[in-house]
């Protein structure tokens, strides 16, 4: 197998769009990713992949926590935001978008998220080329609103059907 037929069939997956995001000593950075899951219910944990080459994996180990905001379906521009791909104005601008940031060691969160996770740093540990940061939740928001999906090397708006 080459990594061509890996990233090949990578592309047949579909996979929730969503910005991690820290803030803390080593600064605010965010970031696009697509490779965010749950690790446990009890004590609730998560999981996110960050590329080791982003600056925000230094600082995520820095600040010792980690926001994950899982973008809506209206949110293709900030997903694009975050991937330095900007539909306007500068890659990374946290002032293109309304963020909450609730106490001390706080993440930006996404206002109208689909849902947002905070997290406090308990694991990393570098696979391949990125490194996977295990968070602790300590707090979540949600909504109501669609889920932005990823597949083809495009954006795609689920359809909801009845099986």
């Amino acid at each position: 197998m080459t990594p061509q037929d890996f990233v090949a069939a990578m592309k047949r997956a579909v996979a929730g769009v969503s910005v991690v995001t820290t803030d803390g000593v080593a600064g605010r950075f965010g970031i696009t990713v697509s490779a965010f899951s749950s690790v446990s219910a009890e004590p609730p944990m998560v999981l996110a992949c960050v590329n080791r080459r982003s600056p925000v994996c230094a600082a995520i180990r820095a600040n010792g926590v980690f926001s994950v905001n899982l973008l809506a379906a209206q949110h293709a521009p900030v997903a694009d935001m975050f991937a330095g791909r900007p539909r306007e104005g500068a890659a990374f601008d946290f002032g293109a978008h309304r963020w909450r940031v609730a106490g001390a060691n706080a993440c930006p969160l996404l206002e109208d998220a689909l849902a947002a996770f905070h997290c406090r740093l308990h694991a990393a540990t570098d696979a391949g080329s990125h490194t996977v940061f295990i968070g602790a939740v300590l707090d979540t928001l949600a909504s109501s609103h669609v889920p932005l999906a990823y597949t083809a090397q495009r954006y795609a708006r689920p359809e909801f059907l009845e099986l």
